[in-house]
């Protein structure tokens, strides 16, 4: 039996057709979709390591791995890209400078929030989806995507100012193909318009210098290096919080897919965080970062309205191949950052929106004081990146805005209740 049946006759497309995630185009299309993933996860993916001191290649192999094993746990049926968490960037670097925690020890905390991940995986899948519903309503969820999709956004902007032209080149013809396009171009606009960015870039002279040279340098052929993490409980404090971030993150995630795809995906709720802690504890055991789905490629596919799982396949396989070959990810990583700004700025727009989707579907009632008080401040934390210090520890308004949001609004919402109660 085939993984992916093929939709209609795998090369055209109607306007408002949706291909589901066990269906693919023909392979040609199918390899074009992936390869969109893998530009909208390829930037942030290599910058993760970068900024933490892992190897890169390691970090992209592990990711691919990691995407590969989460489409086999969910059976095929979550599309997902899992790629660098940006959210633990600051908390490892204050393990760094507080605790002298090095590659290994910071790995072994790694591996430790995978398996709290993947112990609420297990949580959810023997006690049910109501357990879910308890703990992350509509309300919540959409909240998540909401902040998420806004807290990437002076990335995007940041990007865009770098190279103002072609990142206004790629992200006019990703909208404009998005909007007037009613066959693959409209599809294929993520991809169109980064190439474009792309050449007009290196027809002017704008492709960063040093990475040009790192592309003629890089051999063909090399090996990611491989570390033995170290499990330092003087790190755990630091990253231990950010469990809770990664498991709001993946349902958050699966939420909006499901929002735009028309389908109840919470059935893989459990298998999607169990596949999330796998994919995490595996890249902290060699010398990964941490990996969570990915917001842009949740926003390839709402622009997209393809959800093959083969895209994904895809993308893991090509992220796995450029590992081992450092003069083709050198080429992907020439791609200006305008260019990918220009993109990652309709993307992570398209994604904040599913959010208000999941909460106008849900009938959010933002008359109560409850969901205006909690949500919005911890949305606004989110957004506006409150850093937060509790003695040496600094907590981003990404992962203190989504403990509140999971953990402050529950109990509030039950403390209202009684209040309402004669």
């Amino acid at each position: 039996m085939a993984l992916w049946a093929v939709h209609g006759n795998g090369r055209r497309l109607l306007r408002d057709s949706v291909v589901s995630s066990e269906e693919r185009l023909s392979w040609p299309l199918t390899i074009g979709f992936g390869v969109q993933h893998l530009l909208a996860m390829f930037g942030t993916t290599t910058l993760v390591p970068l900024l933490t001191g892992f190897p890169v290649a390691t970090t992209l192999l592990l990711s691919g791995v990691g995407t590969l094993l989460f489409l086999v746990i969910t059976r095929n049926r979550v599309p997902s890209y899992l790629g660098s968490s940006v959210a633990f960037v600051v908390p490892m670097s204050a393990a760094v400078s507080e605790v002298g925690a090095g590659p290994a020890a910071l790995l072994g905390g790694i591996m430790v929030v995978g398996l709290v991940v993947l112990a609420f995986g297990v949580a959810v899948k023997a006690l049910g989806v109501r357990l879910l519903e308890t703990a992350m309503p509509p309300v919540v969820t959409g909240a998540i995507v909401l902040m998420i999709g806004l807290s990437l956004a002076p990335q995007s902007v940041s990007s865009f100012d770098q190279q103002r032209v072609p990142a206004a080149l790629t992200l006019g013809t990703v909208v404009l193909l998005t909007v007037i396009s009613r066959g693959m171009a409209g599809r294929a606009a993520v991809l169109i318009g980064v190439l474009v960015g792309w050449l007009y870039a290196a027809g002017m002279g704008q492709l960063v210098p040093e990475r040009v040279a790192e592309l003629a340098a890089a051999p063909w052929i090399g090996f990611p290096e491989m570390i033995t993490p170290q499990v330092h409980v003087s790190v755990v404090p630091f990253v231990l919080p950010l469990a809770i971030v990664l498991v709001a993150e993946h349902v958050a995630h699966l939420k909006a897919v499901a929002a735009v795809s028309g389908r109840d995906l919470d059935p893989y709720v459990g298998d999607a965080l169990i596949g999330g802690g796998l994919a995490t504890m595996l890249s902290g055991s060699a010398g990964g970062s941490a990996v969570s789905s990915y917001a842009a490629n949740i926003g390839v596919m709402a622009a997209t309205r393809v959800y093959s799982t083969a895209s994904c396949f895809v993308a893991a396989l090509s992220a796995i191949v450029l590992s081992f070959s450092p003069k083709l990810a050198a080429l992907i990583n020439t791609v200006p950052m305008g260019v990918l700004g220009g993109a990652t700025l309709v993307l992570f727009g398209m994604l904040a929106l599913v959010g208000v989707r999941i909460w106008l579907d849900a009938r959010v009632d933002f008359a109560d004081p409850v969901n205006l008080a909690v949500l919005g401040t911890a949305v606004i934390a989110g957004v506006g990146d409150l850093t937060l210090s509790v003695g040496d520890l600094r907590i981003t308004g990404l992962v203190w805005g989504s403990i509140g949001i999971v953990i402050v609004y529950p109990l509030l919402r039950n403390l209202a209740d009684l209040r309402n109660v004669p």
